[in-house]
């Protein structure tokens, strides 16, 4: 079919449209602002890309319209709508379905589909999942929020494995609502058979009144998976017992150092695999940070549901190689070392630095950049705990443009380590004059922020005048 995709540079709808292209459909797709890095994977597959949101493409006459969650109802001042492609499909009365709708019936139907769910490490966890999976032959399909290293793509159909009842399929199973004619949480469509639930909390402000709202989508996620299927839980976390506590009808397995079929001891870079106290394997890999041990567990977990041993699992993390944008060097100017990290919640920001406290010797200093991008983060609901995630930080850096309160005062537990601006270039100036040799900035954001990688790596680096 010929499927045209409205919001198309998303990550999770340029996973779908690069799945689709894959099976053989003809995709087309537009999006305001055609933007790197998923514009750029998209031409690479030869989908053709439109800017913005107007009512002519409807003479591209596609078999149906495939909504992302970006496109709402909403007019501009001048009365006229934002999404006028939309309003054009309702007036003519054409089809059209969700990312997550098109995906359960044309993609993961006849699958046997690994979900992973969770407020934090999603995206990290989907990939290590599929990495584990792929590097022990059972060739997945998968669809990642970000772009895996281990793969270079964000999704891929993948193939039945010898041995395998169905092919494999790991997707990472956002909360966030469907579309703005579907307020369900994506995941909802995708009906696991493996469950991954990694932690739970508040989140998304824009959409969800509170934590028990979040509790009751993850719970419809748990009715969706069968008798013969398998919940993964975080048992640390009692938000994760809340939505358990409401009914399980699948086998659980936990994991946790409070209590759980597996845990792990020893440093996150170096630790032993433990079941019901006993040693199984030892994991050595790249990755830092005590939630990448949480996921590391959570993925072994899952992988043991379709046959992998955990052993042979433990084995595979030697050589995943982690996500773009997830603690990614960046560059080194100057003696100063620059990384790019998603973080945009405060549990991620705070597990982000200290992951990388714990590895650094103890005179290095850590420079944190951050913008409160996400919808959340810029409704102010969660300034009270950035002193609390920033903790790990020598000096903070807040790039206050667009925001309704008062980061300043927010941050004002910090006492001279916060500095603050609305204007990018000046934040990044202030960066630059604070940094001295040894030092670690980390970059936090969901977003691109304005390439003030770049700018600080070119303002770092040593003069040749």
């Amino acid at each position: 079919m010929h499927i045209h995709i409205l919001g198309i540079c998303g990550t999770f709808m340029g996973g779908v449209a690069a799945l689709a292209r894959e099976a053989g459909h003809r995709v087309t797709g537009c999006d305001a602002g055609v933007y790197p890095p998923m514009s750029e994977q998209l031409q690479a597959l030869g989908i053709e890309l439109i800017e913005g949101y107007g009512a002519d493409q409807l003479r591209l006459k596609p078999d149906v319209f495939v909504v992302g969650n970006v496109v709402s109802r909403a007019h501009l001042a001048d009365g006229s709508p934002r999404f006028p492609l939309m309003e054009a499909i309702l007036d003519a009365g054409l089809p059209y379905t969700s990312g997550p709708q098109w995906l359960a019936e044309h993609v993961l139907a006849g699958r046997h589909v690994l979900a992973v769910a969770g407020t934090h490490g999603k995206t990290t966890t989907s990939a290590m999942l599929a990495w584990l999976l792929d590097a022990c032959g059972l060739a997945p399909g998968f669809l990642v929020g970000g772009v895996p290293l281990n793969f270079g793509v964000s999704a891929r159909l993948g193939r039945q494995a010898a041995g395998q009842a169905r092919p494999l399929f790991v997707i990472e199973a956002d909360e966030y609502d469907t579309a703005f004619f579907d307020k369900r949480s994506k995941f909802v469509h995708y009906r696991p058979r493996t469950a991954v639930l990694n932690n739970l909390e508040f989140d998304h402000a824009d959409i969800f009144p509170d934590l028990a709202a979040i509790e009751r989508q993850f719970h419809h996620l748990v009715r969706t998976v069968p008798q013969s299927g398998r919940v993964v839980v975080n048992r640390d976390a009692e938000s994760l017992e809340r939505v358990l506590a409401q009914g399980v009808w699948s086998e659980v397995t936990g994991f946790g150092s409070a209590a759980g079929d597996f845990r792990a001891r020893g440093e996150p870079h170096d630790f032993e695999l433990l079941r019901s106290g006993q040693s199984l394997a030892r994991v050595r890999w790249k990755l830092t940070g005590m939630h990448n041990q949480m996921n590391a567990l959570a993925a072994i977990a899952a992988a043991e549901h379709v046959g992998l041993a955990p052993a042979q699992a433990a084995q595979a993390l030697a050589g995943f190689e982690n996500v773009r944008r997830r603690m990614e060097l960046r560059g080194t100017a100057g003696g100063i070392t620059v990384y790019d990290d998603f973080a945009h919640h405060p549990t991620a920001m705070r597990t982000t630095l200290d992951g990388l406290r714990r590895r650094l010797p103890p005179q290095a200093r850590i420079l944190a950049v951050f913008e409160p991008r996400s919808n959340t983060m810029k409704l102010g609901t969660m300034k009270a705990q950035l002193p609390w995630a920033l903790e790990a930080a020598d000096l903070a850096f807040c790039h206050t443009q667009g925001l309704d309160w008062d980061a300043a005062a927010a941050l004002a537990p910090l006492g001279p380590r916060a500095r603050t601006s609305a204007d990018l270039n000046a934040l990044a100036a202030l960066v630059a004059q604070a940094a001295r040799p040894g030092d670690h900035i980390v970059c936090m954001s969901n977003g691109s922020f304005g390439g003030i990688h770049a700018m600080l790596l070119q303002a770092l680096a040593p003069s040749t005048t």
